[in-house]
């Protein structure tokens, strides 16, 4: 059993930043690829970023390419996402999640923290 715990967001003007952490109950963290999705409202959730077991493998949507870099600390228990250049559209709920596959699929991933909000204004 892993629990996520999410923590970062907020409210920031367009063109600022925020980095959303994610830490990790127990002492498998390091046996799961990570992952960072996100939900705005009317819309479904869809994949943001992921991360390998050791942190040397990221994928993320072309729509954050170049402003978002996800990270992670095994001995901190905990994943990172360090979002620049936020823009209005950047604005959900973000959520992190655990899989034990390395995929962008959100019905693969097993363990969801309970999200944190992130609002862009303009």
């Amino acid at each position: 059993q892993v629990q996520l715990v999410e923590s970062g967001g907020g409210l920031v003007q367009a063109g600022g930043s925020l980095r959303l952490s994610c830490a990790a109950s127990g002492r498998t963290f390091s046996s799961y690829a990570m992952g960072w999705f996100r939900q705005a409202p009317g819309k479904e959730r869809e994949f943001v970023a992921r991360i390998g077991w050791s942190g040397g493998s990221t994928n993320y949507v072309d729509s954050v390419k170049c402003r978002f870099t996800i990270s992670r600390d095994n001995a901190k228990n905990t994943v990172y996402l360090q979002m620049n250049s936020l823009e209005p559209e950047d604005t959900a709920v973000y959520y992190c999640a655990a899989s034990q596959m390395l995929t962008t699929s959100s019905s693969r991933y097993d363990y969801w923290g309970q999200g944190t909000q992130v609002t862009v204004s303009s």
